[in-house]
Formats: C-alpha cells, sequence, structure tokens
C-alpha cells in the first residue's frame, strides 16, 4: 500500500521491473518462485492504485488486492521458501507451508463468502474483511510467512526475514495511526534484497544431478 494511486502505480511499476529481473537472472527452477516474489507484489501495488482510482468500495480491484495479500501469499511464500531451501531445512518448512494453506484455505473462504470492503482513510486504505478467529488466521499466516523466512536455513533469506519482520511491524503501526502507508517502499526494498538473493545463488542451488550422471 502506498499513500496515492500515482505512489502506488509508481512503486508498483517499479517492483514489478525488479521482479522481472529477478526472474530473468534465475539460475534453476526451484529459486523461480521466490524470484518472481516481487513481480507480484508489483502487481498487488498497481491493483491497489486501481482502488484509490474507484474510491475503495467493494468492486473487483478490491476484491483481487484481497485475494493476493491474504491467501495467495500464505502459500506462495512459504512453498517459494521451501523449492529453494537447502535438504536439511525442507521438514520443518513443510510443516510451515501445511499451516500457510490451512490458512489460506481458510481465508479463501472468508473472501468467497463475505464482504470485502475498502476505504480511503487520508494517505492510506483501509480493508475490511469478516474474519472470525482473525487472531488465529494471523498467527498462522505469520508462522508461515515470516516463520518460513526466519527458518529457511538460508543466509540471504534470515535477514530478509528480519526485514520483513521489523519492517510489517513499522508499517502496520504507521497504518494504524492513518499517517500515511509505507508498504510500497517496504515492498521496493525487500525486492532489492530478493534481487541479491538471486544474483548471490550459485547455479547448482536449484538443480540436482541426474542419478549415475558422471563427473568429471
Amino acid at each position: 500500500m502506498c499513500w496515492s494511486a500515482t505512489a502506488d502505480l509508481v512503486a508498483g511499476t517499479a517492483v514489478a521491473g525488479v521482479g522481472v529481473a529477478c526472474v530473468s537472472r534465475v539460475r534453476g527452477s526451484r529459486d523461480l518462485p521466490l524470484a518472481a516474489l516481487p513481480l507480484l507484489l508489483g502487481v498487488h501495488q498497481i491493483i491497489e492504485a486501481v482502488v484509490w482510482n474507484s474510491g475503495g468500495g467493494s468492486g473487483p480491484a478490491t476484491t483481487a488486492w484481497a485475494v493476493v495479500a491474504l491467501p495467495l501469499l500464505a502459500v506462495w511464500v512459504p512453498a517459494g521458501v521451501l523449492c529453494a531451501a537447502p535438504p536439511h531445512a525442507r521438514r520443518r518448512l513443510g510443516l510451515l507451508l501445511a499451516v500457510g494453506a490451512a490458512t489460506a484455505a481458510v481465508l479463501a473462504y472468508r473472501l468467497a463468502t463475505g464482504p470485502v470492503t475498502a476505504d480511503i482513510r487520508g494517505h492510506t486504505v483501509g480493508y475490511t474483511v469478516d474474519l472470525p478467529q482473525a487472531a488465529v488466521l494471523i498467527t498462522g499466516y505469520l508462522l508461515a510467512t515470516v516463520g518460513a523466512l526466519l527458518l529457511s536455513g538460508d543466509r540471504g533469506l534470515l535477514v530478509l526475514g528480519v526485514l520483513v519482520a521489523v519492517g510489517a511491524l513499522a508499517c502496520w503501526a504507521l497504518w494504524r495511526l492513518e499517517f500515511v502507508s509505507t508498504w510500497c517502499a517496504f515492498a521496493a526494498v525487500c525486492s532489492v534484497l530478493l534481487f541479491r538473493w538471486v544474483n548471490a545463488r550459485p547455479a547448482s542451488s536449484a538443480t540436482t544431478p541426474a542419478p549415475g550422471a558422471s563427473r568429471r
């Protein structure tokens, strides 16, 4: 989220551009889901520009924004981390992916059966979704997303996880004060870190030699 439609559009386009660069630099298929994450975040911000221009409400753009922010990211992030993680971390990450999938299923059901609305609140957009037992869902969401990064077994993703945890708290505090939304800047920083992570990955990180393949 940014503080205006123009800011969302500009930031979203820039973040999506970083995503395209990340995808183009991937050296193996296992890194592709995480490399594509900035592209998804950029599209997400561009969708919110449409929400701004429509004055909020409960239109298709609002629903699309909520689908990406809630059920999709709850699965995408832990699945991407699991794909890219070293073998010794995959068991625990599989558990976090299961938590994310269960959380996403509930969130998707609530989005499909309940109203989703957006309200322009000064320099922020407030979204309202009917979520019974919200504390449980938020806990599952954070475990699946932030937890997966922190327990990834990869130093670069660990740094990203710490940034996500601290940055999300700061963004939430500013949003609650209805001062200004800083999510777009935060997403841009995370995207740059992911670009650096992609560039630092060895070519063998996402490929596994075929059984019986000869070595020279």
